[in-house]
Order: structure tokens, then sequence, then C-alpha cells
């Protein structure tokens, strides 16, 4: 059995597209030698690949359609480069830390999607963004595009002492739009990663950027991804403004992959249901039950034979739908022969008739004219199918393509009732509706990594009270300091993670008081995580940089301010279990252990472990064995440590740190 060394480093995005090519095109990728560190790594060979993909290859000079600004080439390294970071947990800052299954991150968001990269790798059913507007006020993440790849790699993972890493984009700066770019494209290619296959991913956008943002998803999403542009309506009116006043914003939609996507079903509102379904049933199995009566005739675009027939009334007389005449024998089920090219059909064919009317779903009413008897005269009767309410609201229906209900004024409303303050928020409301349109199993997670105020979590606990459902929320925020004149900093928000967090608090405690018998399970929690350089000292990495004469400074290669939880969470992003996993903390022998997931992995970092703590966890069988370097004294303990899980946990895979 075989010790492995955990990376402790998020997934280089380069190395897996090579890996990718490795798979589909074999004889392209070769070996060479690292300039840097004398070790031998794969490489593309282009010229071979230039041979397979295309009769015809595109380069250089040649036209061809596409999308391109200055560093549009770092921000794509920027988007596959791996860092050495970690994400911590802080328990005193969350709620229900044991418990829940929500996460609240602080940090830049770039940085943290690629810690979650490993984990959460086509796990994420919904993303919602609302990034800045870039309207020249808007602070943006500087992500520091150099002179060298070199320059902006070194530079992730410097923040000052709030995590802050943002610059302000003015409309005078000449990059105005090429800073903004540079800042959102990483975050997209590295997002739509996480996202599953039937993934979809709503952004919220204004008019300055949207023709941007769209060729931007394009290219990352691929156009035949895009699901649509959608006006929404922001506020109603008001004069501001030099040509138009600026009412309105959008949302654009992409899937990961649009064949997997369900269509879009909104629920049918209360105005569809007091003004459509009016009728009560009064009999059979659905008796009390309402419906919508609708016509079963309908205007006919071809011959369509079998939806030509004669129905036969409650008095006894035949009718049909108009532009038909009856033929001169009847037969059960005869067509009816048409008489013009404008004419009309009945909506099924005669068997499907049949079958509903035998279920109760068919309704005459006396006639306003619409149908004619056999004669050619106007009919005594009209014939209806009737539409369940109940049936249609299971389904929901299709939602129109201009959003109109959730203006920021209903925000407003919001955070004022939670005595929040904060400004430009999106309605909750707004975050539910994109919800619903998806066809969920309500146990998804949905990631917000602009998340401002936190209106998407607010919106998950909200709509999880309303349908009893268990979606996960992941929000991740910049902890951007607060203007020191605002309203926020005044109330003792020094960054705007703490407005988001207290939002999430009380929006969790007013839901369980609006409805306490409901929600008594309700999932109102979150847990803290932090992002923040590795637990590791340089020399985990490149221990060959290291000087004999240092080696004394390194008796131990994680940081001494970092502690077991750290520890645990760092190789639970390594090891693929998610950050809302249940942990168990048991002592044996006066040693800690986590056992995380029910076995999945469990860990022990303290040091000089004893035979009878590594039985211990041996016996419980995980997946994952997770151990210091330090906890094994010596060669004997390391082979005592090999033999114990040969014995008792031959599967399981062990890992050293």
């Amino acid at each position: 059995m075989d010790i492995n060394k955990m990376k402790m480093q998020t997934r280089d995005g380069v190395a897996d597209n090579i890996s990718w090519i490795s798979e589909k095109f074999p004889n392209c990728v070769t070996e060479k030698i690292d300039a840097a560190t004398g070790e031998v790594k794969l490489a593309v060979d282009f010229d071979m690949l230039r041979q397979e993909l295309s009769s015809e290859i595109v380069e250089g000079k040649d036209e061809r359609y596409q999308f391109v600004w200055p560093d549009k080439k770092k921000a794509i390294l920027l988007a596959n480069a791996p860092i050495n970071a970690t994400l911590r947990p802080c328990e005193e800052e969350s709620e229900d830390f044991a418990n829940t299954q929500n996460l609240y991150i602080e940090g830049d968001n770039l940085d943290v999607l690629k810690c979650l990269k490993e984990t959460y790798l086509g796990k994420i059913k919904m993303i919602y963004i609302d990034p800045p507007y870039n309207t020249g006020s808007d602070l943006l993440y500087n992500d520091s595009f150099g002179d060298s790849y070199e320059d902006y790699i070194e530079f992730s993972g410097q923040y000052d002492e709030l995590g802050n890493r943002l610059v302000p984009n003015l409309e005078s700066n000449g990059r105005f739009h090429t800073s903004w770019l540079n800042m959102i494209y990483p975050r997209l290619r590295v997002s739509r990663d996480l996202l599953k296959d039937d993934g979809v991913i709503f952004i919220s956008i204004g008019e300055g950027e949207i023709e941007n943002i769209t060729k931007c998803a394009d290219e990352v999403f691929g156009e035949s991804n895009r699901i649509g542009i959608v006006p929404r309506v922001m506020k109603s009116g008001g004069g501001k403004g030099f040509f138009f006043s600026p009412n309105i914003d959008y949302i654009i939609i992409y899937a990961k992959n649009i064949n997997s996507v369900t269509s879009f079903r909104e629920p049918i509102s209360e105005d569809i249901i007091n003004r459509l379904y009016t009728s009560i049933e009064t009999t059979g199995d659905r008796k009390g039950e309402r419906y919508r009566p609708f016509g079963l005739y309908q205007s006919s675009l071809d011959s369509r034979p079998n939806q030509r027939y004669y129905i036969e009334a409650p008095d006894g007389s035949l009718i049909i739908p108009p532009g038909n005449a009856m033929p001169e024998e009847n037969k059960d089920g005869a067509f009816v022969i048409p008489k013009s090219n404008e004419d009309k059909v009945w909506r099924w064919s005669r068997e499907r008739y049949l079958e509903e009317k035998a279920k109760g779903n068919i309704e005459f009413k006396k006639s306003d004219g619409v149908l004619i008897d056999s004669n050619g005269k106007p009919a005594k009767w009209n014939v209806y199918t009737k539409i369940w309410l109940s049936d249609r609201q299971e389904e929901g229906m299709t939602p129109v393509n201009f959003i109109t209900k959730y203006e920021n004024r209903h925000s407003a409303k919001e955070l004022k009732e939670l005595d929040i303050p904060f400004d430009f928020a999106k309605p909750v409301g707004l975050i539910a509706f994109l919800m619903q349109l998806l066809s969920f199993n309500k146990e998804e997670i949905i990631l917000d990594y602009f998340s401002g105020s936190a209106t998407t979590a607010h919106a998950v606990m909200q709509l999880n009270a309303q349908d009893n459902g268990k979606r996960r929320f992941i929000m991740v925020q910049l902890p951007e300091e607060t203007d020191k004149k605002s309203e926020a900093y005044k109330a003792g928000y020094k960054n705007i993670c703490e407005i988001g967090k207290e939002r999430i608090r009380r929006a969790g405690k007013k839901i369980k008081s609006e409805s306490p018998l409901t929600t008594q399970d309700l999932d109102v929690g979150f847990r803290v995580l932090k992002l923040d350089s590795t637990n590791m000292e340089d020399v985990y990495y490149a221990p060959a940089e290291v000087k004999q004469e240092q080696l004394n400074l390194f008796a131990d290669n994680v940081k001494p301010d970092r502690t077991g939880e750290d520890l645990l969470f760092q190789s639970m992003l390594d090891l693929g279990a998610t950050l809302d996993s249940k942990i168990e903390k048991i002592e044996v022998n006066g040693k800690v252990v986590y056992n995380v997931a029910e076995g999945y992995l469990v860990a022990c970092f303290d040091k000089e472990v004893s035979d009878d703590v590594v039985k211990a966890i041996a016996q419980m069988q995980p997946q994952y064995a997770v151990l210091r370097d330090s906890s094994l004294a010596d060669d004997s303990t390391a082979t005592n440590f090999e033999q114990i899980f040969k014995t008792f946990s031959p599967t399981t895979t062990c890992k050293i740190l």
C-alpha cells in the first residue's frame, strides 16, 4: 500500500486541458523538461494538433470572427493557473456550524472558485451573479495584469488587512472596458467548470456592458448554450437620463449543456388563477377542484383527417367544427369532409376525445353559435375540455422573456424590514423566480460569488420554506470596506461580509417566526470560511529549493498558526469532501480524530500518534485517511502504519501532509 503526499493546491487548469487533449489525441501530447524545476512534464505538440483538427487551419493574420481585448491571453492564463490557497473555517462567526449545509465564504471570488473547483466540479445546479455594471463609479477586482505571467501569479493571494483587492474603474480610464473584461472573463471560465451538465448561470448586467458580457459568455459557454437575454424592469418612471430614463437592466442566461436543460416553467400567478380557473367540479373523483373550460376546436393548418369527426351532443344532435360537412353516410368515428381551406378541427383525435370523455374531462355548454350541426346550422352546444388547475400548477407555465414583477423598490422594503443598511440589492422575489424556472430536485446547490447583501441566500431560505425544499447556498463575497460616511458603517458594519452574514441571520429568524409549524427543520444556518494562504510552509511545495542549513527552520511543514480544523478543511478540498459535510470530532488515546461524511475521510493531525490511534482509524474503514508527516515518528512507525491498514482496511487510500 502506497502512502501518498497530498498536493494541497488548487487544480491546474492547463494540466486539466492537457489531460483532456491526451485522451482525445494521444499522439499530440509529448514530454519536455521544465526549465525551472528540471522535471519532466507533459506538453502539447501544437503542430501535430493542428494536423489533427482540420483540413483548413485558421491562424496568424487570416481573417475570422473573434472577440479580443488587451490582456485576454493573460486572463486565460489567470483562469487556468493553480494557487496555493485554502479556506479556513471560522466557527465563531457561523450559525449552527455543526449541522448547516450552507456556506458563506469571504475572499477574492476568483481564488475561492479555484479552491472550490476540486470538490464542486460539476455539482452546482444554478449560479446567479450580480457583478459590477461598470458604470464608471464601480470598484473592480485588481487582478494585477503585469508584464509577465509570473507578475500576476506572484500577486495572487496578496491583499490588504481586510482582504481587499479592489480598484476604481473610472470612465476616464483608457482601459475602461478592458479592465472590466479582464475581471469577469477568468471568473466565468472557472465557474463554468462548477456547473452540472444541466446547470444554468444567470448574470444581471446593465446596458453598459451587455454587449461585452454576452460575447464573453458566448465564448466561455458557447453561443449555442445561450438560453436568452431577458430585460428586467428595475423601476417605474424617474426623471434621470439625457435621452431616456434608465428603467431596465438585463439578465443573460446560459446553460452548461442546453440539451440537458429542461424547459423553463414558472408558477401560475394568483391573477391568472382568479381570472381563468373559475369553474368548480360538482361531481366525480375531482369534485371540488377548480378548472378552466377550454374550447375543443381550433384552426387547421393542414388536412388533419384524424381530427375531423362528429361529436354527439347531450340532446343527440351531431356537431362539427365550422368549415366541415357531414358525410352522406355516417359510420362510427367517420371523418367529416372539409368544405374550405379556412376551416377548424377538433384539438384531439376521436380516440383521445373518447378517452377524455370517459375521464369526465369533457363539458358541453349551451352554444353561442361557434359550432354547427349536421344540417349546417348553428349548433345548440359548444364542446369544452376541462383544464384542471392542480395539473397546471404542477406543470407550471412558460415564462415570458421580459420581467416586470420584481423592481428594486421591493428589495429596499425587504432590507428595511430587516433593518439592514445596503444599497442596490436585488429583490428576493427575483432570485426565487429564477430558481423556480429550473427543474429542481429541491436539494441542489445555488452559488452566488458576487454575494453583496446575500439576497440569494435569503431567497434560498424563503423558497425552501414555501415548498419544503432542501436547496443549499454558497455565498462568496470579498470583505470590501464600507464607506465611513455610510449608514452601514455608522450601524457598525465595517465591511460588506458583516452585512451579508447579519442579513442571513435576521432573514432566517423572520422566516421561521412567520411559519413556526412548517419551518422547524428549515436550514437557516451557514458555515463561515475565509480565504487565506495555504496552511503549508513553502518547503512543502518546493523542498528542493530549501538549502541544507535552512532545514532546521522547517522541522514542521505546517504553518505554526494553523489548527487541526484548518488542515481538515484543506484536506476536504483536496480529497473531494464537500465543505458542508458532517464532521464528527472524537478523541482516541488523547489524540483528536476527525470523521468527515460518515467515514469518507478520517484524519488526525496530532503529532506522534500511536499504533492504537492508527488502528482505530483503520477500523473505521474510511475511503481516505490523512495524517501529518510528523505523525509518523520514524520509519518503524510508518511500517506499522502500512501494516495496520493492510490488515484492517486495505481499500483505504492513505495520504500524508
